[in-house]
Order: C-alpha cells, then structure tokens, then sequence
C-alpha cells in the first residue's frame, strides 16, 4: 500500500483515506450522534457521507498534483500539519472549527495560545502530522497523462454530483447541523472558513457609520465604570444562587444588583462588540466609546486581554503601560485598578466611562488566572488538557476565578465610594460563558445554535452610589442593554437611546 512510487491516481486516494481515518472520527462521532444509525436512512446517511469525503478529497488532491507535485505535496504537508493541531483541539475541548472560531484562533495571542501547549498536543502532531509528511515528501508521484486526467476529473466530477442528488432527501438534515458538519470536516473546516473570515474581515473594515450627535443634559459628575467579564458564567456566581459562596464580598455590599442575562455570542469579538454597540446587528456602528469620546465624554479603555472593536479614543491603557505604576496584583487582572481613581479625580470632564476589560475566567489555564491568596476552593486543576482532570478539580479552579472577580468588583466599588462628588455606577457583564465538561464540552466558541447554555447564560451585575437612579424590576437582559443604560446614567440624550433597553429608572 505505501510503495515508494505510487500513480497519481492512486496517491490522491491514499491520501484521501488516510485523512478520513486520521483526521474524521469526531465528524463521523457527530454523525452518528445525530442520526438513527440502526435505521437504513441513517446508514445511508453515513456510508454516503463516507464516500463523498473520500471522492471529494481525493478530487481535490488529483486536481493540485496534477497541476504541480511540489505545491501539492506543500499544501498536503501543511494540511496534515494543521489538521493533526485542530483534531487535538476537536478532541480534548470538543470545539467546532466554523468561521467565529476561526477568528477566536486569529485573535490570539502568543499568551494565551502557549496555555494550550501540552504533550498530548506534541504526539498528535508527531504521529498524525510528521510521519505522513516524511511519507509524502518521499514518495515518488508518477504523472498522468492529460487525457487520461481529464477522464478522470469529469468522472470524479459526476460521481460527486450524483451522489449529492441522490442523498437530496437528506439535504435539509444536512443544512440543519451544515454548521458543526463544515467545521469538522478536515481540511475544509478551517480553509474554506478561513476564506470567509477574511472576506467578512473586510467587509467590517468598511467606514464606521457614525450614530447621530448627542447631547449632554447637565453637568453633574457622573462616572460609569463598565467592566467587560471574560467566560464568566452566571451559574458559579452565588448572586444567583449558586451553592459554593463565590461572591463573599458582594453578597454583602449594599446597592449592588443581578440581572440574568444572555449574551449574542459564544466568542470574544462579537460578545464584546454586542456589548459596546447600541443593537445587534452585522453593521459596523459606532461602538459606545467612539460614540462618548467622540461627544465629549472622557472615556478611558484598561485592557488586560484582546479581541475588542477597533477603538477611536486617546486614552488606551494595557496592562504593560499600568505595570510601570502597579503595586499588588500586577500579573493578574488587578493591575487594571491601578490608580484608578486618581485617573477619574485628574478628569477635566463631568461624565466619564472607565473600561476594563479584563481576562479572569479564560481558560484552559483557571488555575494561573488569580493570585495564590484567592485559592478558596482545592484541590484545583492545573492541567491544559481539562479531560484529564476530575470534574471537581475543574470546577475548583474556575470556581476561584470567580472569587478573584467578586475581590475586583468589590475593589472599584470601594474607590467608587469614596468619590463623593460624583454619581457612580459599576457595571458587570460577560462576553460569554464558559463550558467545563458539560456534555463533554469544554471552554467556549460553539455556534450559538448549538452552543449549550453554560456558554451563553452571564451575569450583569450592577452597582450604583447612593441616592442615584434605582433600577427597573427587568427580568432578562441582553448586552445590548450596556450601550442605552450607560447613555441613562450619564444624562446624555441620543436619537438613538432607547429606552426599554435601559435598566435605570
């Protein structure tokens, strides 16, 4: 089978299957999950599924060596490469490479993608990636003759289309899960959504649409400190009666309030943008700090983490810059409290918006995500590759995450206190949740459609100083309600305010 020499023809389709026994068990997984595999449509199903991925990549594989043997054996190295990397990551995090993935990867920094780095992740590559590339590389491919190519091709062509039609029946179970199936289909999973993340990237690169003028009403002080919560899920908060106590310093402050919520996305870039923009839509509007800044607003961006909308502003702070001043809590999402205060009193303008964006419960690594002190619940996991751990160790460590941002919260209400001058709100709300082992999934990024609640139910917590606006009796909220809230509490009057989704009084 694996001779030295081998026809082009017959390389195309080593290759083919090669990949559909290396690479395609957790589409084949998700498959038959999906489908009554006892019944003759179910096995239909599957055996056409089969032999479509083996026709249609071995196709795919004839056409490039066809064309020229040392980019396709280029391309196909690169393929068994990045295919052994996203099966590792299909397998132990149970994620889906679909577009928004695609784009998780992108935004990435070395950071956060050295936390994924594990030996299992070294053996994936090693015997899915290396010892097939030195086989291929090797292999000696004997050329077809062009009549001979051609016949082939149309007739691989046919096969394919016929197959398709044939399984037309089938079309809508196939569009109904078109999602999770693309983006477990090696190599085309994150080819082809690669593709359309940079088409739809350039699309969103388009001119910002300006939202019209708007009006500061008074000149009260007013201060809105948003902070931006990372995979931080509403059910191991015990604001909302969770049973382990991971709000101690919350619980016990006074004028602070709960909302449940949802968030439009299981990702980074659009939970945040959601949050920022006055409505949800795949338009690029002018983002909530554009919008202040650019009407006289002071606003003020502290980033500890990344994947935020391009920002129009003078005063952007990571945690690089904020070290410089920092005194405790400087590894960690603390150091985004650094002189916060002093930052508000040096203000020239009477309403403000502070930003922190920060970084707390993103996993795999739970564990390095607050200081030693706030290791409340033990034992904790300390692995990237979460299966391995138990379910308690899991949860332990994230669990402490949730306390380091109960301290964080309860630290810039304490400074917010103590501005007497000023109307003060904070306000807490996640991009999105965070799986840990549910279902055997784990972290986040799943299509929404899909997604499980644990990746999209967040908190939205709210505090406000005394003897300033109350709240609504709202029962459920959307991020979207960050954008009219923060216009409310500043007294700014905006064309575009709409009142129901404000929380405020």
């Amino acid at each position: 089978m694996f001779k030295s020499s081998l026809k082009l023809t017959h390389f195309a389709v080593l290759m083919s299957l090669l990949c559909l026994i290396l690479f395609h068990f957790p589409f084949f997984s998700f498959v038959c999950k999906n489908v009554d595999y006892k019944s003759i449509n179910g096995i239909i199903i599957i055996a056409s599924l089969i032999i479509l991925m083996l026709v249609l990549n071995a196709f795919v594989f004839y056409l490039v060596f066809f064309l020229s043997r040392f980019v396709g054996k280029f391309l196909l190295v690169i393929f068994f490469i990045v295919n052994a990397i996203a099966v590792y990551f299909v397998n132990t995090y149970s994620v889906i490479i679909d577009e928004s993935m695609v784009g998780n990867v992108l935004n990435t920094r070395y950071e956060e993608a050295s936390s994924f780095f594990s030996i299992k992740l070294v053996v994936y590559i090693i015997l899915l990636a290396v010892i097939p590339a030195i086989y291929i590389i090797k292999t000696n491919i004997i050329k077809e003759p062009v009549k001979r190519f051609l016949i082939t091709a149309l007739v691989s062509l046919l096969f394919i289309l016929t197959l398709a039609f044939a399984n037309a029946s089938n079309w809508l179970w196939i569009d109904k899960n078109s999602k999770a199936l693309g983006g477990l289909a090696m190599p085309w999973s994150y080819s082809v959504n690669l593709s359309l993340f940079y088409v739809h990237k350039a699309q969103e690169n388009q001119q910002e649409i300006l939202l019209p003028n708007a009006t500061i009403k008074d000149d009260k002080k007013s201060v809105v400190v948003l902070v931006i919560g990372e995979s931080a899920r509403k059910q191991n908060f015990s604001l909302y009666g969770y049973s382990k106590n991971t709000n101690p310093l919350l619980s016990t402050t006074s004028n602070v309030f709960h909302f449940d919520a949802t968030s439009c996305a299981t990702y980074t870039t659009a939970g945040i943008k959601c949050i920022l923009e006055h409505t949800s839509t795949d338009e690029l509007y002018e983002i909530l700090p554009n919008y202040l800044y650019r009407n006289n607003v002071e606003v003020v961006w502290r980033s500890n983490n990344w994947g935020e909308p391009p920002l129009h502003i003078k005063n952007y702070q990571n945690k690089d810059s904020l070290k410089a001043n920092c005194k405790e809590g400087c590894d960690y999402d603390e150091v985004l409290l650094t002189g916060l205060k002093e930052q508000i009193l040096a203000s020239r303008k009477n309403k403000i918006l502070i930003v922190l964006h920060t970084s707390t419960s993103h996993g795999p690594t739970y564990s390095q995500k607050y200081p030693p002190q706030f290791e409340r619940f033990k034992p904790v996991c300390n692995s990237v590759e979460l299966a391995k751990c138990s379910h308690e160790e899991l949860i332990n460590a994230y669990d402490n995450t949730i306390v380091y941002t109960d301290y964080i919260l309860h630290k810039i209400i304490e400074d917010l206190k103590q501005l007497t001058a000023y109307n003060s709100a904070m306000i807490f709300v996640s991009d999105h949740g965070e799986s840990l082992g549910e279902k055997n999934l784990y972290t986040h990024g799943l299509p929404l459609s899909i997604a499980p609640k644990e990746q999209y139910e967040i908190p939205f917590i709210v505090w406000v100083s005394d003897s300033t606006k109350h709240l609504k009796p709202e029962k459920t909220l959307s991020q979207n309600h960050v954008f009219h809230s923060v216009l409310n509490f500043l007294n700014i009057h905006s064309p575009v305010y709409n009142e129901e989704m404000n929380i405020f009084k």
